[in-house]
């Protein structure tokens, strides 16, 4: 039948009343909008407040310009690399996409077929459709048959037949599962697997399913538990460091009171005096600020993601978001879809066996000769399928292609020159059955269902290929078998006579069978394995029918105990959301699964505050990546899902995701090491600089030692810890609640030890007329005080890596560390010394810093003292470790 089409007058009125075809891509991620971004940050929050108040100090001349200076650089640093990072991974995105040609369809307009891009189509084209096309809108068939893949909308590779309707047939308004499986209509996005059709347009853009889909996942995202964990610990600081600031200055004030001996003594001084002292008591309140707040943070994390994001590159893994890759280490649930993620996403043999029962491995076949032969002809010789000149299967439907691919090219090629067919029939759903008669052996070679073939034989070959008699029996049951693991079995035979139209000889001999199925992937049971290891439920959400998803799932290690729940879509929807939160723990399978309850599964678990993930490759998985809080596009999977993804596993590998989340549990151990290698430095700041005034040690730590502290050295810290290798043990551990704290007990204890130690070193230190003899000035002694607290909180850098006692371990392999703990070391020496070199900008350097130069053995003093962090700590481990 031919179809003129329409005019280039309709297409244009068309699109303008129905609209583009087009399905925007998200908008793409800017510098600048990342940038903004990050003054979200709590963290940057109460950095921008303490800058804030330096910013009025300064202008009222109670502190130094380079103070806020120093502050605002370090945020614009933090806002700097964020925003590289986030502009980065999407670039990268946006390259692999962009290298990707354009889908392209066959129209018919002005009485001629055109081929266009798939964004040109218009509502009332008639589009050619042919085996391997891909659909390019919704809408109906209106000529000739085919075998459609709707397995990027439902999930299923299954092939689902479509006839032409009649009549002026519209499409559903109301779609569901059902519709795209019936008879006429046909949807953006899905596969022809054979056949040739004219699909008459009615749905483009925004209006298909697909389309839909991509507006749904324009909702808000959830935040990432790490966003969580660091405002509830940004939250703790602050208040701590606010409350401690106030306390402090009021102690401080207090203080003035008593030296005067009373209030009314003291309120005599004048306002002068008194106004000073509010000046330094407030003065001291800032230090206390800046001493509380752990500005280097926010720098160590956008520095940790960026560098990891890279390296996940050489693991197959994509990362779109950054942060999506510390979210996948902090997972408790994941979904995942079947087809082409635990299974290969298309049809193949999986198991050979005789009539007898027996399975010959496939890999074995080829040694049973006479059997490989029979069994290559009647696929090669009988069959809808071949290959084409690049190799790839094509033609036929879905099994006749399985069982090409089972044949070879090699083995193909071979037959055809040495067999002539003769006389051929091909399946159809009547008989059930396809034959042909080959010339040179006078053989009619057959295949199909097994029903048909046993009725009409008595005899089979066995693996040697010698005949026997068939036990129905024992055949049945191995068939059963195989249908109870959702395998679809095929039979072959052989007969001596001459072709019979529509009938299976009666002296046919069986040659063996074959089961086919979408096979779960050798490498997924691995991988599902070790991420259940690490105490990550693995759900299996799937449109196709319950019996093959459970199947398939005990064959993937998901099904394991009768306490396990495999359920379908209709048997879910009769249940509350409260009565689905209750059992929650045991499901494991949900079978005929619709987008929405995939969404709504992610919705439950995240109000339950589960961490929540979800794989996927389909468009009709896309809403649910999405709204997840990590999702996992498929690399071959369609561009709805990438978009939708946090992370892209551009091999599909299961190996990929088990990898990042190994990797996020890694930067999220990493984070935590820098967050007990920097609290510990902020508590002891804090203590010293508290209580130092009350022991007569004006201000032993600047408010520029606390920069450097907060900003130099733990940016650098950042790559000193950030690159620590990952480790087998963290994909034993339990999975962390979203809204758990960073700061665990241990780790509270680890850091408080350590830094009450500090506190105790800096005031032996200070205090004890020992060391005075190593100096020629308090001045001498304030900045090798200045060097002790930096190489303290340097030699503390090897108590965080590990939490037991091999703390040297794999420096090898983060070979920064030693790197940044030398240059951090070198740097101070420069800035100690920079009033050595006789230029005015290294004084300014000194002034800055208030130090000076002092003698040798002063610094072997401060490198003693500083190196009992380690010692201290391993006792601290053993004792805590024994209770």
């Amino acid at each position: 039948m031919h179809f003129n089409g329409l005019s280039g007058k309709e297409v244009a009125e068309s699109r303008e009343k129905y609209g583009s075809n087009m399905i925007p891509d998200s908008e793409p991620t800017t510098f600048w909008a990342e940038f903004k971004e990050t003054f979200g940050d709590p963290m940057i929050k109460i950095l921008l407040f303490i800058a804030a108040l330096m910013l009025a100090m300064w202008f009222f001349g109670y502190a130094e310009i380079y103070e806020p200076v120093g502050t605002i650089v370090a945020v614009l640093i933090v806002a700097f690399v964020s925003a590289k990072t986030g502009v980065a991974s999407d670039t990268k995105y946006r390259q692999l996409k962009d290298s990707t040609k354009k889908d392209q369809c066959k129209v018919y307009r002005n009485g001629v077929v055109s081929v266009i891009d798939v964004d040109e189509v218009v509502v009332g084209d008639k589009v050619l459709l042919q085996s391997g096309d891909k659909i390019p809108a919704d809408g109906i068939l209106i000529h000739g048959d085919l075998k459609v893949d709707n397995s990027a909308l439902n999930g299923e590779a299954e092939e689902c037949s479509k006839v032409a309707a009649e009549g002026d047939l519209r499409l559903a308004d109301e779609i569901t599962g059902d519709t795209f499986v019936d008879k006429h209509s046909l949807f953006r996005g899905a596969v022809l697997f054979d056949g040739e059709g004219v699909l008459d347009v009615q749905k483009v853009g925004l209006s298909t399913m697909m389309g839909k889909m991509a507006e749904e996942m324009q909702d808000d995202e959830p935040d990432s538990p790490l966003k969580v964990k660091l405002s509830k610990l940004a939250n703790q600081i602050s208040k701590f460091g606010y409350i401690g600031a106030i306390v402090i200055a009021l102690l401080y004030m207090a203080s003035f009171i008593l030296a005067a001996g009373s209030l009314d003594a003291y309120l005599s001084l004048g306002v002068p005096q008194i106004i000073k002292d509010v000046v330094e008591a407030v003065s001291l309140a800032v230090v206390i600020i800046v001493c509380a707040v752990p500005e280097g943070l926010p720098l160590m994390i956008s520095l940790v993601l960026m560098q990891n994001t890279s390296k996940m590159l050489d693991h197959n893994v994509l990362v779109r978001k950054a942060e999506g890759i510390e979210t996948a280490g902090s997972l408790n649930i994941l979904f995942s879809d079947k087809t082409g993620t635990i299974t290969k996403g298309h049809l193949e043999v999986v198991e050979f066996f005789t009539a007898d029962g027996i399975a010959i491995p496939l890999e074995e076949l080829p040694q049973h000769d006479k059997i490989k032969n029979l069994v290559d002809l009647a696929i090669g010789k009988n069959t809808q399928s071949m290959f084409d000149a690049e190799g790839r299967v094509i033609g036929g439907n879905a099994t006749d292609q399985a069982l090409m691919k089972f044949l070879g090219e090699d083995a193909f090629k071979k037959l055809e020159d040495s067999c002539t067919v003769t006389d051929l029939q091909g399946f159809n759903s009547a008989n059930k059955f396809s034959q042909a008669h080959l010339k040179e052996i006078d053989k009619t070679v057959y295949k199909g269902a097994p029903e048909r073939l046993l009725a009409s034989s008595r005899k089979y070959l066995n693996a040697l290929g010698e005949e026997h008699p068939i036990d129905e029996a024992v055949i049945n049951a191995k068939i059963d078998a195989l249908a109870n693991k959702s395998m679809r079995v095929l039979a072959f035979g052989y007969s001596e006579q001459k072709m019979t139209e529509s009938k299976i000889n009666d002296d046919t001999v069986i040659v063996g069978f074959v089961g086919i199925r979408d096979d779960v992937r050798p490498e997924a049971r691995d991988s599902i394995a070790d991420v259940q290891k690490a105490g990550i439920q693995v759900v299996m959400i799937t449109g196709d029918r319950l019996e093959t998803a459970v199947a398939i799932a005990k064959d993937a290690g998901l099904l394991k105990s009768e306490d396990d729940i495999a359920l379908t879509s209709s048997q879910l929807n009769e249940l509350s959301d409260d009565e689905v939160k209750k059992i929650i723990p045991r499901i494991r399978v949900i079978a005929r699964a619709l987008p929405t309850d995939k969404s709504r599964m992610v919705r439950l678990c995240q109000e339950m505050n589960l961490v929540v993930g979800m794989t996927g490759d389909g468009v009709n998985d896309s809403p649910a990546l999405k709204r997840a809080d990590v999702g996992f596009a498929m690399g071959s999977g369609t561009e709805a899902a990438k978009e939708a993804g946090e992370i892209v596993v551009l091999d599909d590998n299961f190996q990929s995701i088990k990898d990042a989340i190994w990797y996020g549990r890694t930067i999220y151990h990493n984070i935590l090491k820098f967050c007990k290698f920097q609290l510990m430095i902020n508590v002891a700041a804090v203590v010293v600089s508290a209580i130092a005034p009350f022991f007569g040690v004006e201000e032993p730590l600047k408010v520029t030692h606390l920069l450097f502290v907060n900003l130099v050295m733990d940016g650098l810290g950042a790559i000193m810890l950030g690159n620590e290798p990952a480790q087998e043990q963290y994909m034993t551990e339990k999975p962390r609640r979203r809204d758990e704290n960073i700061v665990s007990k241990p780790m509270m204890i680890q850091i408080l030890v350590m830094g009450l130690w500090l506190t105790v070193l800096s005031f032996v230190f200070l205090k004890v007329p020992f060391f005075d003899q190593f100096f020629a000035s308090p001045e001498e002694k304030l900045s090798a005080y200045f060097v002790l607290f930096i190489w303290s909180a340097l030699f503390n850098g090897f108590n965080v890596r590990d939490d037991g006692f091999g703390i040297f371990k794999g420096l090898n392999e983060n070979t920064g560390f030693m790197k940044v703990f030398i240059t951090i070391i070198v740097v101070q020496a420069l800035i100690v010394n920079a009033g050595l070199v006789p230029f005015v900008v290294f004084d300014w350097i000194g002034n800055m810093f208030s130090c000076i130069p002092f003698p040798l053995v002063g610094w072997v003093v401060v490198a003693i003292l500083a190196m009992t962090m380690i010692p201290v700590d391993m006792l601290r481990k053993a004792v805590t470790k024994k209770i």
